[in-house]
């Protein structure tokens, strides 16, 4: 089961954390796409090439250390095809690592749309007499406000490739409430899609006690993840919102299980930019960033909730 694999890889490490790799090109040393453009000239090429070697490099630093990383795609495809190609190839270096691999896409769609967009990052697509995964991903995040029929087609890929997907509940951005808070009946609309999430995935349980279909939980709502927490007894949370967006390890530990499971906190441009405020080169700098918020979080689950 995909999200059995991912826990395996938490507790080899001892760390509950997943890497954003997030590559605004201003987050890229200048050596580096100063090299790239010297190279490939000033163009989105040189872009994405910088992006890939960036990549690797905290890839190289963090393997042993980190467990996961989460490519946002807007930052790759904002660079056309070169950027396309980048990401596929990120996926695929942090693999060869042994590295737990999340999208974070957000898509959403119905029928053979989903269908389509699972394939891509889920699943494979079939040429002729053979098959190729696009991306391979471990696990992508998806829109969840299109109701059951534009999960379950992720959900069927997931299943079919032994994947995973973690569908947005109570996202970590300030205007979040404008519509997750929305009452509906005694509850909540992010109460409402939790709830679908633990019924549509119900029979998709792994050894850990949890389901195919995760939920992006902020860390920056720590009294809303508590909720959810005692609420999705089956339900792996990604937390975004740690760090740069105010949220802490105290907040984060709200959606972990009383085991100190189930969970897996997002750092992005504090890890990969912890550079620009080191003496240390852009490697050395995220990994001591990685390993401050890994030993944060283990201070915090140590003591407990």
């Amino acid at each position: 089961m995909s999200f059995a694999r991912l826990q395996k890889k938490i507790d080899e490490l001892n760390n509950p954390t997943v890497v954003g790799l997030d590559p605004d090109l201003a987050h890229i040393p200048p050596d580096i796409m100063e090299k790239c453009i010297e190279e490939y000239g000033e163009n989105l090429e040189a872009a994405s090439r910088a992006i890939i070697l960036f990549n690797m490099g905290l890839i190289d630093a963090l393997c042993d250390i980190v467990p996961a990383v989460k490519p946002q795609s807007a930052y790759y495809e904002m660079l056309g095809a070169h950027g396309v190609l980048a990401l596929s190839l990120t996926c695929e270096y942090a693999a060869s690592k042994g590295m737990y691999v999340i999208i974070d896409a957000k898509r959403g769609d119905i029928g053979s749309t989903a269908a389509a967009y699972s394939a891509a990052y889920l699943g494979t697509v079939k040429v002729g007499e053979s098959e190729f995964m696009p991306f391979n991903a471990d696990a992508l995040t998806v829109n969840t406000y299109l109701g059951s029929d534009g999960l379950k087609p992720f959900i069927d890929t997931a299943i079919e490739h032994d994947k995973a997907i973690f569908a947005l509940v109570k996202t970590s951005n300030p205007s979040a409430a404008e519509i997750q808070d929305k009452s509906i009946g005694k509850d909540m609309v992010y109460h409402v899609v939790g709830d679908l999430l633990e019924d549509i995935s119900k029979d998709t349980i792994d050894e850990f006690g949890y389901s195919r279909v995760g939920a992006v939980v902020g860390a920056t709502y720590p009294i809303e993840a508590e909720f959810l927490r005692n609420r999705l007894k089956h339900t792996f949370f990604l937390v975004p919102g740690y760090g740069a967006q105010g949220g802490t390890a105290s907040d984060a530990a709200f959606s972990f299980d009383k085991n100190g499971r189930g969970a897996i906190v997002n750092s992005s441009r504090g890890i990969i930019a912890a550079w620009k405020k080191s003496d240390c080169d852009y490697m050395e700098a995220a990994r001591e960033e990685a390993i401050k918020m890994r030993d944060e979080l283990r201070s915090v689950l140590k003591k407990g909730k």
